[in-house]
C-alpha cells in the first residue's frame, strides 16, 4: 500500500519529487511576444479612436464658412490674357474746330486660350477698326489727354462688347500707341 501512496494517478503528478519542465527557446518567446503586440495594436486603436471623435467633436463646432486669408503677394494679381494684335495702326482727326490728328494702336484682350473669341474678333475685325476709328473722331484733343486713358478703354471695352461681338466678350483694352498731334 504504500507504493500506492506515492503512485497517486488523480492529480496528474508523479510523486512530489520530479522538476517541472520549463520551456526553451520560441516556445517560450511566442506567447509573450504575441501578448506584447496585442497590447501595442490595442492601444493604437485606443488612441486613433480618441483622435478621430476629439476631431469630429471639435470639427463639428465650426461654422461652415471659415475666413481665407490673403496675403500681399496675392491680392491685385490680374488674370493673364491672350491679346489680338492685329487690327494695325488707325489714322484719323479729333472733333475739334481745328483738328488733331490721332494714330493709335489698339489691342483687345480676352481669356486665354478662348478660341471663339478669337475667331469671333478676326470675322469683326473690319466692324472693330470703322468703330475705333469713329470713337476717336468724335473725341476732342482734351478728351484724349494720357490721365484719361483708363476712361477711354472702359468705353471701347464696353461699346465693343455690348455692339459689335455677339457671342464672346473681350476682358480689356489696350493702346500700344496713342499719338495725338496738334496743328
Amino acid at each position: 500500500m504504500a507504493d500506492e501512496d506515492n503512485l497517486s494517478m488523480d492529480d496528474g503528478e508523479l510523486g512530489g519529487s520530479a522538476p517541472e519542465k520549463k520551456s526553451k527557446g520560441l516556445g517560450a518567446l511566442l506567447p509573450t511576444l504575441l501578448k506584447w503586440i496585442g497590447i501595442a495594436v490595442g492601444a493604437v486603436l485606443l488612441i486613433v479612436t480618441v483622435v478621430v471623435i476629439t476631431m469630429k467633436i471639435m470639427g463639428s463646432n465650426n461654422s461652415a464658412q471659415s475666413a481665407i486669408p490673403s496675403s500681399a503677394e496675392y491680392v491685385g494679381k490680374r488674370e493673364v490674357l491672350s491679346w489680338y494684335s492685329s487690327l494695325g495702326s488707325i489714322r484719323t482727326k479729333t472733333s475739334d474746330t481745328l483738328p488733331a490728328s490721332v494714330v493709335v494702336e489698339v489691342v483687345l484682350g480676352y481669356k486665354i486660350d478662348d478660341k471663339a473669341t478669337s475667331t469671333e474678333i478676326t470675322s469683326r475685325q473690319i466692324e472693330i477698326k470703322d468703330f475705333l476709328r469713329r470713337f476717336f473722331t468724335e473725341k476732342t484733343v482734351s478728351e484724349l489727354r494720357p490721365q484719361n486713358e483708363d476712361k477711354l478703354r472702359i468705353e471701347i471695352r464696353n461699346s465693343i462688347n455690348d455692339d459689335i461681338l455677339s457671342t464672346s466678350k473681350i476682358k480689356d483694352v489696350r493702346f500700344l500707341t496713342l499719338e495725338v498731334v496738334e496743328q
